[in-house]
Parts: structure tokens; C-alpha cells; sequence
């Protein structure tokens, strides 16, 4: 049987299985504790798991924080956390780096389904979804996540919704409607989504809606080290050009709901449009449309505890126009991917799961300017994870395979090339209790990663980045091998995290400078070429918190974070690597009142790539603060200073970063409602 025979086969199972798992339904669902809920995270592990007890280095992004996040895209709200950062792309189109890694290495996920976007082609390209649609945002760091998939070797980040409601809610009806503006691009937000019982239907309907204007910048928009190695004048600033963004998005869905699961489905439509600041005159508009089908069966006896089916289509469409109405670069993707997981039982402390997944997709670039060609992707994928806990000790593990096929016909001519690539991936982890305080685990992972669309067949000026990129289809997996230690403690006034450490990549797949140049129309464009070499990366990311004070409802605690990633390969420092992380916090919360001061301090990146240019150091002051006027917390009036000192800062892991500093000095004001 062909991978592609294989991808429909798996895709139509999975569908196949909701339907059926439907009939098996009664009328209502049991309760749960929502304090379990909030801890437990599902994207390591798909039998979840809480943060504290696990060797899997996770962040999570909950729904009171994200209903007074900012209006900003996914990169750029995660940006900060420990261990992330953002490509920093423009507002219009950021994307999560985790460790020093982005593009196919970083998997981003909706309810544990890929995007079946194109993100991770190019860094002009945009994310097909929005944070304001979140309830809850997962971040795995580490490749340790082999649950979803062997492309994200670097980490997941899974959004969190529930256009596909899986329970009731209470009092019939539950929901959220939240507004923003800010000052620093005259933007403004409004999202709202609602959750209403029908007996044993629930039926759901959100919408997102955002405009900003291009914004400040507390200095011109060439950095010093740019005009300094160019000999250009850096500009007057004051605004960055072409940093407008737009965004609506509207979704429904509907589920049916019993003791023993649910199944659902739901419909999405996104559309944005977005200015390129490394062209003037460029500006983007993307459209995506989705549809998604889950559920799950609760089983009372055997040896699986449940079966969870997911399955996912989408269309997606970016086009670059290079002035009014005059479309440029199209680049279409159309595919759908499919999951099963099989939930085993828990039984004296061992859990488990085994699943299955399978992508087909179908990726297209038109026009003069398509630095990569058409190709058809498939993928199918089978997985365990097993972890058996027991009270001072516990192991962890788990088994991948993935075989990826990518087909395309090279831009340079030639017959159409047909490769497939077989990975292998494991994990395997030790930890242990010395006391009801303190965990200590230890983690080994072997991955690997089949090459990209991009790095494989990229032949072609590349507009968004300002370089030639070249592919080459010889390339082999990537494989890495990373131990992991992480310490989780918990007593009393403290929390702290930690989380050291290596990965030695083989074949790690890297873009250098040829130090040749490519000459269009007059301007000349360095060459870069996709190679295979080795790599060493190594890191922690600390976090702690400390109650210094606490009466009743009422308490003022210091939090503090850091993180650093060191990357060198045989052909000198990996290029793009964020510098050290160190932010402090003094937070004061109440029943009607939140407030925090914050203090980040970026370092300089010196340890540069050939032909890269280094990064400053900067420093941020923010300020923000809720207040809730009624009792029952449903009503939040927030505001935010963010970098109120209107610090010049770049981010160094952005292709832009010499040319497009972050925003200036901005102040945002929003009121949210919870129903």
C-alpha cells in the first residue's frame, strides 16, 4: 500500500470512528473537577498530565490571561515565556521560536491537529489562527513530544478551543466577550464566543475582529550596525512603515454530548491582510477555511480507558501584492490531516497511549517570484507513550515512527522527484520524589526529522527575507539526540522550575551564507544555500516565585524567569540564536484588583553566523493591572504600559531585525466579560 493510500485509509478511520463513536452516547455528561482541568496538561502526553509532575518542560497560556492578553499574533504573545521567543515578522506574521529553533521544527497545532497552513514556509507567512480564539494555549519545549508528530523536533504549541465543545457548560450557557485598544498603532480588538446547551447539544459561535494601523518606534527603523556596515543613512523613525495588520475571523460548531463522550463539528473562516515591512510596496492577504470533526468514548471496561478521533481539512491561501490590486506570489495549500489515540486504562500508576495520524497535503506556489515549487506531502505516523508512576519514583517513555513522502518537480527543470524519508524517535525518562515538595527527572530523546519542502527545493529570490535561497534534494534526516533534567518544587511560600539542557544534532539542516550574490534588476541578493552539518545546542530556562506577603484574598509575590540557548555548529555559531532572558516581577493580587510591575532585560548577541549582524542589549519596563468591580470577578477592566521607558530593542532571532525595531512606549486599555 502507497503513503498516500495509507494517509486516506488512516484519515477515513478516523472520521469514521466519530461517527460511530456517537451512536454509543447517552444523554449526559459527568461532572469534572476544574481545578484538575486547569492543571493538567494534554499536549505531552495525550493522557494528560499536571506541569509539576512531569520531565516534559511545558508552559501554559490559561483563559483568564488570554482574555486580557494583547491583540497580537501568536509569535508575539508567546514571545517572552521561557524558552520563546519571535520571529518577530511584523505584527502581521510572527511565528513561536522555541529554544533557538523555528520554521518545521517548531509544530503549531489546534486542538492537537496541524494548521495545514503554510507558517512554517516562510517567515512573511502567517499563522492560520489567532490567540483571541484560545481558551488555553500549550507550549512543550524540547523534542520530547512524540505524541504529534517527528517534525517537532524543536516543540509544540498547541491553541486550545472549544469551537468543538466536549462538555456542557454550566447554567446552560457560558461565554466571553472582550474589547482593546491601543496607542502605538491605533489598533483595536473585539472577540466574542459563546457556548449554549441544547439538552444534549451544545452549540458554539465566536468571532475575532482587529485593525492596526503601522506603529511607533522609539527610533529610525535601520539599526546603527546596519548603517555602520552599509554606509546608509539610518532615517528619520518615528513610524514603522508597512506594519499595518488586519484580521477577521468567525467560526461555529456543535456537539452532541453524553456520559460516555461527545462528537462534534465545526467550521472556521479566517482572513487578514498584513503589510511586508521589508517591502514597502508589498502587502499580504491571507484566507483560510476549516473544517474539523472530533470526539471521544469513554469505555467502563477493558483495557482502554478511551478513544479519541480527530480530523481536520482546510484550504489556505496567501497573496502577495506588489501595489494596489496587482497580486504577485500566490502560495495555496489544501490538505487534511487525521488522528486516533487509544487511551489505555490506568492501572496501579501506569498510564498509556497508542495513536495513530496521517496528513495528506497538497502545496502550491505561482507566479514570478515562487521560490519554491509545487509539491504534494504525505505523512502517516504511529506512536506510545507509557509512564508509570509511583509514589517516591516513576519512568517515562515512548516510541515513534513517521514515514514523510514529498514530491515536486525542481524550478530549475528536470523530472519530477519523488523522495520519502522514514524517522525514528524515542524518549525515555526517570524521575523521583525524595519528598511531597520535590521532583527531579532526568530525560534522554533520540529524533528525527525529515526535510522540509523548502530545504529540499528551494531555488529562487526570496523577497520576504531579501536572499536567494537555494534547496538541495540530497538532503538526509536530521537527528538529534537531548538529555534533559528538570527539577519542579513546590512548598510553602516558594515554586521554582528548572529545566538544563544538550542536544547534539546530526545532519542538523542549516542555511549559511555562499558569500556569493545573486543580481536582480541592478540590486544584489546574497546567496544561501541549505546544508547538513553538526550541531551542538545546550540551555536551561529557570522560573521562580516567592509569596512575600499574604492576608486573605490579598497578597504581593516576586516571580522571576531566565533562559539562555547556545548554539554552535562545525561551520561556526548557528545563525538567528536568541541571547540570555532574565525578567523580574513584583505581583500584587485581590479579589478586585491584579497589578504587576515587570523588569526584562534581553543581552547582547555577539556569538554571530558568517555575515550576520549582531543585536544589542535592552531593557523593558511594563506595567499592567486589572480591576473587577463586581464581586463574582465576571466583569475585568485592564490596562497595560508596555515598555514605558520607549526602549529601542530588536529581536535577534528576526530576519528583520536591522531594519524593523519593536514597538515604541503603548498603552492599552480593554474591558472583558465572562458568562
Amino acid at each position: 500500500m502507497t503513503v498516500s493510500a495509507v494517509s486516506r485509509a488512516a484519515l477515513t478511520a478516523a472520521l469514521g470512528w466519530t461517527a460511530l463513536a456517537g451512536v454509543a452516547m447517552a444523554q449526559e455528561a459527568p461532572a469534572q473537577d476544574a481545578t484538575e482541568l486547569q492543571e493538567v496538561v494534554v499536549t505531552g502526553v495525550p493522557y494528560g498530565v499536571t506541569r509539576r509532575a512531569t520531565t516534559i518542560a511545558t508552559t501554559v497560556v490559561d483563559a483568564e490571561t488570554l482574555a486580557q492578553a494583547p491583540a497580537a499574533s501568536l509569535g508575539d504573545l508567546v514571545n517572552g515565556l521561557p524558552g520563546v521567543r519571535s520571529t518577530d515578522f511584523a505584527p502581521g506574521a510572527s511565528r513561536p521560536v522555541i529554544r533557538g529553533l523555528s520554521g518545521p521544527r517548531v509544530q503549531v497545532l489546534t486542538n492537537g491537529i496541524g494548521l495545514i497552513d503554510a507558517s512554517s514556509v516562510s517567515p512573511d507567512h502567517q499563522v492560520a489562527t489567532d490567540p483571541a480564539e484560545a481558551n488555553r494555549i500549550e507550549i512543550v519545549r524540547g523534542p520530547a513530544t512524540l505524541a504529534y508528530g517527528g517534525t517537532a523536533i524543536g516543540g509544540v504549541v498547541n491553541v486550545l478551543d472549544d469551537r468543538i465543545p466536549d462538555a456542557l457548560p454550566d447554567g446552560g450557557v457560558d461565554g466571553l466577550v472582550s474589547t482593546q485598544a491601543s496607542s502605538v498603532d491605533d489598533g483595536w480588538s473585539a472577540s466574542g464566543r459563546a457556548t449554549v446547551a441544547l439538552g444534549p447539544v451544545a452549540i458554539n459561535i465566536e468571532g475575532v475582529k482587529k485593525d492596526a494601523s503601522d506603529y511607533d518606534i522609539p527610533s529610525p527603523a535601520i539599526s546603527q550596525r546596519l548603517a555602520d556596515a552599509e554606509g546608509i543613512d539610518r532615517g528619520p523613525g518615528g513610524t514603522q512603515p508597512n506594519s499595518f495588520s488586519q484580521l477577521e475571523s468567525w467560526g461555529v460548531g456543535a456537539s452532541w454530548i453524553g456520559s460516555d463522550g461527545y462528537i462534534g463539528a465545526a467550521y472556521k473562516d479566517l482572513s487578514s491582510s498584513y503589510g511586508v515591512v521589508a517591502e514597502p510596496e508589498v502587502y499580504i492577504e491571507l484566507k483560510q477555511t476549516r473544517e474539523d470533526v472530533r470526539g471521544e468514548w469513554r469505555l467502563d471496561n477493558g483495557p482502554l480507558q478511551a478513544i479519541r478521533g480527530a480530523f481536520g481539512h482546510a484550504q489556505y491561501e496567501h497573496t502577495e501584492f506588489e501595489g494596489p490590486g496587482e497580486p504577485g506570489t500566490i502560495f495555496n495549500s489544501d490538505g487534511q490531516e487525521g488522528r486516533i489515540d487509544l487511551v489505555q486504562r490506568a492501572r496501579d500508576g501506569w498510564n498509556g497511549a497508542v495513536g495513530f495520524q496521517a496528513l495528506s497535503r497538497t502545496f502550491e506556489a505561482i507566479g514570478d517570484e515562487a521560490f519554491v515549487p509545487s509539491s504534494d506531502v504525505e505523512e502517516i505516523g504511529a506512536y506510545t507513550v507509557q509512564r508509570l508512576d509511583r509514589e517516591h519514583w516513576g519512568l517515562e517513555g515512548g516510541l515513534r515512527y513517521d514515514r514523510r513522502s514529498v514530491a515536486a518537480t525542481p524550478l530549475s527543470g528536470g523530472s519530477r522527484l519523488d523522495l520519502t524519508f522514514d524517522n525514528v524517535s524515542a524518549s525515555a525518562a526517570v524521575f523521583l520524589r525524595p519528598t511531597h515538595e520535590l521532583f527531579l527527572g532526568l530525560g534522554l530523546a533520540h529524533n528525527e526529522r525529515a526535510p522540509s519542502e523548502v530545504e529540499l527545493f528551494a531555488d529562487g529570490l526570496h523577497i520576504a527575507t531579501g536572499v536567494y535561497e537555494t534547496g538541495d534534494p540530497t538532503l538526509d534526516n536530521e537527528t538529534v539526540n537531548t538529555i534533559e533534567g528538570s527539577v519542579h518544587y513546590d512548598s510553602g511560600r516558594f515554586r521554582g522550575d528548572l529545566h538544563v539542557y544538550a542536544s547534539r544534532y546530526d545532519g542538523f539542516i542549516d542555511e549559511r551564507d555562499t558569500g556569493t550574490e545573486f543580481i536582480d534588476d541592478g540590486e544584489a541578493f546574497p546567496v544561501f544555500q541549505f546544508v547538513q552539518t553538526n550541531a551542538d545546542f545546550h540551555g536551561f530556562e529557570a522560573e521562580a516565585e516567592y509569596d512575600l506577603w499574604s492576608s486573605g484574598d490579598r497578597s504581593l509575590s516576586i516571580e522571576g524567569a531566565a533562559d539562555y540557548v547556545r548554539a554552535q555548529t562545525d561551520l561556526g555559531p548557528a545563525a538567528r540564536i536568541p541571547p540570555y532572558s532574565i525578567t523580574g516581577r513584583l505581583v500584587w493580587t485581590s479579589t478586585p484588583f491584579d497589578a504587576k510591575l515587570e523588569l526584562r532585560h534581553v543581552g547582547e548577541q555577539d556569538r554571530l553566523a558568517d555575515n550576520e549582524l549582531g543585536t544589542d542589549s535592552y531593557t523593558m519596563l511594563n506595567l499592567s493591572g486589572a480591576w473587577r468591580p463586581f464581586s463574582d470577578r465576571n466583569v475585568s477592566v485592564f490596562a497595560e504600559g508596555h515598555n514605558l521607558t520607549d526602549e529601542e530593542a530588536r529581536e535577534h532571532v528576526s530576519f528583520l531585525k536591522d531594519v524593523a525595531p519593536l514597538p515604541g512606549r503603548n498603552f492599552r486599555v480593554g474591558v472583558s466579560y465572562r458568562f
